[in-house]
């Protein structure tokens, strides 16, 4: 079963290195056991390529029996650990910049001072990768906005304020809450969605086209090239509280938000220590600022 982990890790991770990373084995271990596992079953299961390590064509017609097998492999484990009580579990998390840096340690720490044995493997991704990630269960559930991903389940933890960033010169920077058609003018840089942007939603609903100059998936990278006066952005306001980026953040006129949920298939099929912290969030979702 081992061995079906580590393909686990290293298709997700699309890397031999940050797989063995991940699961606290040597770059070697991790190669000698996927060379094991294709020789057990006599074919090649996967291949190098420009965006990395991913399935030969054999591999994603077997995949789909290992992904079952590690299904029915975590809810052997689950149901000894709710036999047992929580004593050990992992957890699998996927979720958006925001909520993996300015949430989740704080909820990770306190869930542990309970639960000291669970483990977490928290994923950051655009809504387009967690959703695929989801899909294919490599996550167990997501933290993403409430707005995108048919056909799963949400539940509403928070509803966070998208903000303008800009310059500290620039001219709106003096404003107390900026108009959105003030912001569609500028060159505007637009963080990477995966299928879904609040910032070009909210400017479609005012009847608006901004000027995208870029497009970036780091909000970090966003805030630097936004102190280089290369543009303006909208974020999520959490990204703002602990930066030194020589960057004002100001509301926007009308409010642009994120609704921020729990995603998920479905609740009773989550791992126990899933569920367990699945209810633990909502428990504090109060506390989430």
């Amino acid at each position: 079963m081992n061995r079906f982990l580590v393909l686990e890790a290293v298709l997700q991770n699309k890397s031999f290195t940050k797989a063995a990373e991940q699961l606290g084995y040597t770059q070697s271990s991790v190669s000698q056991m996927m060379a094991s596992l294709e020789k057990e079953f006599n074919m090649h299961i996967l291949k190098r390529s420009r965006s990395g390590v991913e399935l030969t064509p054999d591999g994603e017609k077997l995949y789909p029996f290992i992904r079952q097998t590690l299904k029915q492999y975590r809810s052997l484990l689950d149901t000894a650990e709710s036999i047992n009580g929580l004593q050990s579990g992992t957890i699998r998390i996927g979720a958006i910049t925001s909520v993996s840096c300015y949430w989740l340690p704080q909820l990770f720490k306190e869930f542990k001072t309970k639960f000291p044995k669970i483990n977490f493997i928290l994923n950051q991704g655009d809504y387009g990768t967690i959703l695929e990630w989801l899909k294919n269960d490599q996550i167990d559930f997501a933290i993403m906005t409430a707005e995108f991903g048919t056909g799963f389940n949400k539940t509403l933890i928070h509803k966070t304020s998208m903000n303008a960033f800009l310059p500290e010169n620039h001219p709106l920077a003096q404003l107390d809450q900026i108009p959105i058609e003030k912001l569609a003018d500028d060159p505007f840089i637009l963080v990477e969605g995966g299928g879904y942007s609040e910032p070009l939603e909210a400017f479609k609903q005012a009847g608006l086209t901004p000027d995208v100059r870029y497009i970036i998936q780091d909000d970090y990278t966003i805030m630097a090239m936004v102190e280089a006066g290369l543009g303006i952005s909208i974020l999520s306001e959490l990204v703002f509280e602990r930066t030194d980026f020589k960057v004002v953040s100001k509301p926007i006129v009308p409010d642009v938000t994120r609704p921020v949920a729990i995603v998920y298939k479905n609740k009773e099929e989550l791992p126990i220590a899933s569920q367990y912290f699945v209810d633990f969030i909502v428990e504090h979702k109060e506390e989430l600022y």
